[in-house]
């Protein structure tokens, strides 16, 4: 390879290089302390219903350097609603639209919030020809397994990257009581 060849490969290579960062291009990084100190021993508390939930839970903080303890100093993760929705829009085609909604905060050991509660959602949808093939119990449970994959990621990087709210003060409470 000539001298030429070489510093035009170079100066491609830096040009394309200054273009992903200018657009805003980085990797997502692995590293197990990008999780808050504050937040690397929780407990999870999820209904009954939420069991898928609670799995992927489970493996994506535990990934991100969270230890999951039912030790005291723990903090709990509380999700405050599960709620599932499955949407169908008849005619020729079968459109069915599901969706998750999951709302949850971190709380001290006494129920105190720590965090604002956070609301996550995720939907998919597809379609299909009752004529043809019933795909639809199929499709149902895979779409399902995806939504809750997505829910668990969502958390987890919004955990992990301290991007929830702390929870307010009540200012409206009386410091003083009125002696009767």
């Amino acid at each position: 390879m000539h001298l030429a060849q070489r510093i035009a490969a170079v100066v491609l290579t830096l040009g394309l290089s200054a273009s992903l960062v200018g657009c805003g291009f980085h990797l997502k990084g692995t590293n197990p302390q990008a999780t808050p100190l504050v937040y690397t021993k929780l407990q999870l508390v999820l209904p009954e219903t939420a069991e898928a939930l609670e799995q992927k839970l489970s493996v994506y903080l535990t990934a991100s350097g969270v230890q999951l303890s039912q030790a005291n100093d723990a903090y709990v993760l509380r999700v405050l609603d599960y709620t599932p929705r499955r949407q169908e829009l008849n005619g020729k085609l079968v459109e069915t639209l599901l969706r998750l909604t999951v709302t949850f905060q971190i709380e001290d050991r006494q129920g105190n919030p720590i965090t604002e509660p956070r609301t996550v959602t995720a939907s998919r949808s597809y379609q299909y020809d009752v004529a043809t093939v019933n795909t639809d119990d199929q499709q149902n449970t895979y779409l399902s397994k995806i939504l809750i994959d997505d829910i668990a990621q969502q958390m987890t990087r919004q955990i992990s990257a301290n991007r929830l709210p702390k929870a307010r003060v009540n200012a409206t409470l009386p410091t003083h009581q009125p002696a009767q």
